[in-house]
């Protein structure tokens, strides 16, 4: 197999086990189905073309996870971002899964709600913890931080939510 067999294999086997992931990262963090499919085939034409250029890439979750971020934070630098609450008026409900592991659509709301408070630092690491189900070094890895670093933030986070509980 050449190099760029092998690259095409690995970039396509990325696709298949990262893309729906990234993309309940991305809407999860952009409210919008629209944008966050933009983002994730954003990222994963700039993965492929970094790739192209011959540049190494350790952990390709990891990196993709990276540059979806850093699309996050260029989207939200450029348009003021549409809330939950705005989408909720249009109609729009995001689909939950049926199955014993899901929490019911009045939980899944509020738990939402929760996540829209929260400032884009706490944000994004409970949504890689505990939507997208990521181990701590693995967020510390993706957004080139300290595991300590992360773990305060998700405890912040935490604490925060807790406290918008009791209102």
């Amino acid at each position: 197999m050449t190099r760029e067999q092998d690259m095409r294999k690995e970039f396509e086997t990325a696709y298949e086990n990262y893309a729906d992931a990234l993309f309940r990262h991305c809407f999860f963090r952009v409210s919008s189905r629209e944008t966050a499919l933009d983002l994730v085939q954003e990222s994963f034409l700039k993965t492929w073309d970094y790739m192209q250029k011959g540049e190494k890439i350790i952990n390709l979750k990891s990196f993709l996870y990276r540059v979806v971020n850093n699309s996050i934070i260029d989207f939200y630098r450029k348009r003021k971002s549409e809330s939950l609450d705005a989408l909720a008026e249009d109609g729009f409900d995001p689909p939950v899964r049926h199955n014993e592991d899901i929490m019911s659509q009045t939980e899944y709301n509020r738990a939402i709600s929760f996540f829209e408070k929260l400032s884009e630092q706490y944000r994004s690491v409970m949504i890689m913890r505990f939507i997208d189900g990521m181990a701590i070094p693995e967020i510390a890895e993706i957004l080139n931080e300290t595991e300590n670093n992360v773990s305060v933030r998700i405890h912040r986070g935490l604490e925060k939510i807790r406290k918008l509980m009791e209102i």
